[in-house]
């Protein structure tokens, strides 16, 4: 009987310890992602900026609706333009992870945006909401885009990978000059994303500490965590939709981005890229990757 108490009280100590740890530090890990900037990817042998790789680029800044300023570069084809595709990148990424993409669109005649998140590269911003906010700084991304008078009457497309796919998705059902989305492993919604990233982090299921961290991350950043839900928005979305899913993926379940397809209305369009496991969805598809792309842009923007 003595054991057993002891047992529990150090279990109950633990639970306790967990609790607190998490409410005060989980806040800062889901809402605060390390910035990664040129000099990460220069670690890796990759291209930092579109001039190393031969790319004319123009600079670009957009001010959100809460005065954020968003860092982007604009890429523009030598020719009249067939689209132009606005580049949403990950979590902790920015937008130097679609350089690789920008050159390729380019070559295929589409103006290609790439910016900066708030709270990423080297935007402004103190938090990351994962759609909340980012939704609305895509509208004044949109409201860029368009009052430039050699981009205003280019039809618009998106191209999100995974949280940048989940902003495309919400970004589209309350802007209705995207003519296009393209969601590449997204989540469905943020509790269910943020309960894998607790298992895999602390190996604790409880829902509790999911939701004393939510919460208390809600009101440090203003915002409402059930409103961040790519899965309710796609319901809204009449326009062509392609989703593209990593079979293997290991940082966003593959069940999600089926979720969003089903939730989807048409046009709909699913690509499941077997052998992928999350960032490496073009290098395992290859010339397919780029044929279901471009032929999608083609029939979604002509």
């Amino acid at each position: 009987m003595i054991l057993v108490l002891l047992l529990l009280t150090i279990l109950l100590f633990f639970l306790v310890i967990v609790t607190v740890i998490l409410v005060l530090v989980g806040p800062t890990l889901l809402m605060k992602p390390r910035r990664r900037g040129a000099d990460f990817y220069k670690h890796l042998g990759k291209p930092s900026s579109p001039e190393e790789v031969g790319l004319p680029y123009e600079n670009a800044a957009v001010r959100t609706p809460d005065g954020l300023t968003l860092d982007a570069w604009l890429v523009k084809p030598e020719g009249p333009a067939l689209g132009t595709v606005i580049y949403l990148h990950g979590i902790a990424d920015c937008k130097i992870d679609g350089i690789g993409m920008a050159r390729w669109l380019r070559e295929q005649r589409y103006n290609v945006f790439l910016y900066d998140s708030r709270r990423h590269g080297e935007s402004g911003g103190e938090f990351c909401t994962f759609g909340y906010f980012e939704k609305q700084d895509l509208v004044a991304v949109i409201d860029h885009l368009t009052a430039r008078p050699d981009l205003g009457a280019v039809p618009i497309a998106l191209f999100g990978t995974s949280m940048g796919a989940a902003v495309a998705i919400q970004g589209a059902a309350i802007d209705k000059r995207i003519r296009a989305v393209i969601a590449e492993n997204s989540f469905a919604t943020l509790r269910t994303i943020f309960d894998d990233y607790q298992k895999r982090m602390v190996k604790l299921p409880f829902h509790y500490l999911r939701n004393l961290v939510l919460k208390r991350s809600e009101l440090t950043a203003g915002f409402q965590a059930n409103a961040v839900s790519p899965v309710e928005a796609v319901g809204k979305i009449g326009i062509p939709l392609l989703i593209i899913v990593a079979e293997e993926d290991h940082l966003i379940k593959a069940e999600y981005s089926y979720r969003l397809y089903a939730s989807a209305k048409e046009p709909k369009e699913l690509f499941s890229i077997e052998g992928a496991s999350h960032s490496d969805t073009w290098d395992v598809a290859g010339a397919e990757y780029e044929k279901r792309i471009l032929g999608f842009l083609g029939r979604s923007l002509a």
